[in-house]
């Protein structure tokens, strides 16, 4: 009986594996591929979110002094369960395996990933979902490739167009989403992945159809920023020196997290001591500093709309800057994206009340470009995304920033994986 349904699941792949007949246009079977894991993709990223909202607000209950032996004890549990079940990886791992492992990613650590990044950014960490869903989104392409009987490219491109669908749902930004998982790959040899772009493509935008389905989502800016009005040539020039700044917090950002890093990799301890103890430090920033609680979805709105001193904005910068440091080297999982954007919307805000006269929108832009091209080394897809997630509509001035960022990032970058193979030798 199981050969004859093993024969019968054989003959259905093969059937699946012909190329459609009659169809004289570009749409083929490869399309309703892509489509399906746009679906299945939207469909965990909603999961995942609306299972990360309950608990956020759970617990957001706790205030005050009980936010550190509440995030300490998430930090404990989230250490168990990597400890346990097994260890996710971070981003670096997801680099490494679509560059140099076929695209393969591998899927048996997802209940890992799952559990703990939950625990991580529910309970207040500085880091954001976007990492969590991007791997568990690709490991699903990796898996529909194979059931596919997808080899080489196909199968690296379906995996490629996994991960696009998990960072656009969360962003909102199908083509931003799109570019940020080839860019993210290689600062300089994105063109290498470009066959992926077109199923990244169709994948994200049906992967934001249902994610936007299943929390009602709807369209426009996230953030609320000032309209912007053009002023003049002078823009551009106000947008690069922005982004001067920007890209020097950048390099902050790097060089914290690497001495945290140096910090707890000194001893060999157990993976849920280092959460525990990041868990602890974490809350002790967010009792002083409730706003650098959590990646900052919602608190760069926050942010904006208060009225906080050059002193409070200032320290502010400092220690949301150190908490991801902590929570990236410590062991908490999650992705840093839209923290660094905090932390340039902080920038921008400070700039803007040492110089009053400057446009704030552009200031705050231009400052969240940098620093994210700087560390990510993602120009193009951080233009659009932050014109998407801003409502700037002024595409140039942040693309001029962008590209002032990742020009001024540091030589070795960030994320060690997007080196080529000859500088890893090298360093």
């Amino acid at each position: 009986m199981k050969l004859k349904r093993r024969r019968k699941l054989v003959t259905y792949l093969n059937i699946l594996d012909q190329p459609v007949r009659f169809n004289p246009f570009v749409f083929s079977r490869t399309f309703m591929l892509w489509a399906l894991l746009g679906l299945i993709g939207g469909v965990i990223a909603g999961v995942y979110w609306i299972v990360l909202e309950f608990l956020t607000h759970q617990l957001a209950f706790f205030s005050g002094w009980q936010v550190i032996p509440v995030m300490a004890i998430c930090g404990l549990l989230a250490g168990f369960i990597i400890h346990y079940i097994g260890d996710p990886g971070e981003i670096h791992l997801i680099v490494n395996n679509i560059r140099f492992n076929k695209g393969k990613l591998d899927p048996k650590n997802n209940p890992s990933m799952v559990l703990s990044s939950l625990l991580c950014i529910a309970s207040g960490g500085s880091l954001g979902p976007e990492a969590p869903l991007v791997q568990v989104t690709g490991s699903t392409g990796t898996w529909l490739g194979k059931l596919f009987r997808l080899k080489g490219e196909e199968l690296r491109s379906l995996s490629i167009a996994g991960m696009a669908s998990g960072f656009t749902a969360l962003f909102g930004a199908p083509l931003g989403g799109s570019l940020f998982s080839l860019e993210i790959l290689h600062h300089k040899h994105a063109v290498e992945y470009y066959k992926a772009i077109i199923p990244a493509f169709v994948a994200s935008c049906f992967s934001y159809l249902v994610f936007a389905l299943i929390v009602h989502l709807g369209l426009g800016p996230t953030w609320d920023l000032s309209a912007y009005e053009y002023s003049g040539i002078f823009d551009f020039g106000h947008a690069v020196l922005f982004a001067i700044i920007g890209a020097a917090f950048g390099w902050t950002f790097i060089f914290c997290t690497k001495f945290f890093k140096t910090v707890f990799e000194k001893r060999p301890i157990p993976i849920y001591v280092k959460t525990l103890i990041g868990g602890i430090l974490l809350g002790v920033i967010a009792f002083y500093f409730p706003i650098t609680r959590y990646f900052g979805h919602y608190e760069i709105n926050e942010l904006l709309n208060g009225n906080f001193s050059m002193t409070l904005l200032f320290a502010i910068l400092i220690f949301k800057i150190i908490a991801i440091s902590i929570t990236v080297t410590s062991g908490w999982r999650g992705g840093f994206i839209i923290p660094l954007f905090f932390v340039g919307a902080t920038l921008g805000l400070i700039i803007h009340q040492l110089f009053p006269s400057i446009n704030l929108t552009l200031a705050i832009v231009s400052c969240m470009a940098a620093i994210n091209a700087c560390v990510t080394r993602t120009p193009m897809s951080t233009t659009i995304l932050l014109a998407t997630l801003t409502g700037f509509g002024h595409f140039i001035p942040i693309l001029f920033a962008s590209l002032t960022g990742y020009f001024l990032a540091p030589r070795i970058p960030f994320i060690s994986s997007q080196m080529e193979k000859e500088e890893k030798i090298m360093t």
